[in-house]
């Protein structure tokens, strides 16, 4: 806490804004935007391996969360402010840094899948970022930050090697582990015995976030393997058609996530089934359903896909 309250006293507002944007290089959002571009229009192979990466950390990450119980700084220590623009994205428990995790999933596998030093020395740099971001805003312990640092490096490094010396049969059980490990997370969530140290808040934010994360985990798992199988959609195109993948791609997972949530809760109710199939029908718009028009613009450019 010293580190965060010294940090409070060099506060100015310029600088709090422009940490708070940084910030947003471990938010969901900028995770799904960079999945999608490599997916859709530079490698699938990666953009799939980086998906499935980013939803192992998140359910990792809320593991320790649900086991740990560790309440957010400002409440171990009510005297101590933090950046309120940053409070909206801290939920759930403070150990470890969820937004540190997921910074540290995205751009290790770009490095990894780069393999250049000036991009693997962007992307570590990015990371610290993203971390020291956090502790600055006041949501995070450095042991939070840290902690997800190693856990976030050693889990993507482990993943990847094993995704590089799959085969397609391998890839899919992979992908089928990485599944069942959310599902047992999210079972260990909603059945562990609560106790004094447990928050009610905290506590449904977890099971939200891993009945999102089960939930997309499914339908991006199905959507690598109707592409093994039967879709091979193509990423190479020319730049106008590679700008109406992107953008009309994410208009669609967007209409998806935000749009359709108010008919998700009216059919199964506003609870965490409803997060879960949210999120299931944004993996498979995304995945399967968008690519499959990726042939008509190849044939629009004369097959030059």
């Amino acid at each position: 806490m010293e580190l965060l309250k010294y940090l409070q006293t060099v506060r100015m507002p310029w600088l709090d804004s422009v940490v708070d944007a940084l910030t947003y290089l471990g938010d969901e959002v900028f995770f799904m935007l960079v999945g999608l571009l490599l997916l859709w229009c530079i490698d699938k192979k990666w953009g799939f391996r980086l998906l499935f990466v980013g939803m192992l950390g998140t359910s990792f990450n809320q593991l320790l969360k649900g086991i740990f119980l560790i309440p957010r700084p400002w409440i171990l220590d009510p005297t101590f402010e933090i950046v309120e623009s940053a409070r909206a994205g801290a939920t759930g428990y403070s150990f470890p840094s969820g937004h540190t995790h997921s910074a540290v999933s995205v751009f290790t596998t770009l490095a990894v899948w780069q393999k250049k030093k000036w991009v693997t020395a962007g992307c570590v740099l990015l990371m610290l970022v993203v971390g020291f971001s956090r502790m600055y805003l006041g949501v995070h312990t450095p042991l939070d930050v840290g902690v997800s640092l190693i856990a976030g490096l050693v889990l993507t490094l482990v993943l990847l090697h094993l995704f590089e010396r799959a085969d397609e049969k391998k890839t899919l059980r992979i992908t089928l582990c990485t599944t069942v490990f959310t599902a047992l997370v999210l079972a260990y969530l909603c059945l562990v015995p609560k106790g004094e140290k447990n928050m009610p808040e905290f506590d449904l934010h977890g099971v939200e976030s891993m009945s999102k994360m089960l939930g997309a985990s499914v339908g991006v798992m199905l959507a690598w393997y109707l592409d093994m199988k039967y879709v091979h959609f193509e990423t190479k195109a020319p730049l106008w058609a590679q700008a109406v993948k992107l953008l009309g791609g994410v208009a669609l997972v967007l209409l998806v996530k935000s749009g359709m949530k108010p008919v998700f809760n009216f059919i199964f109710g506003d609870n965490a089934m409803a997060d879960g199939v949210r999120y299931f029908a944004i993996a498979a718009a995304g995945g399967i359903l968008w690519p499959m028009t990726f042939r008509f613009l190849g044939k629009r450019n004369g097959e030059k896909n």
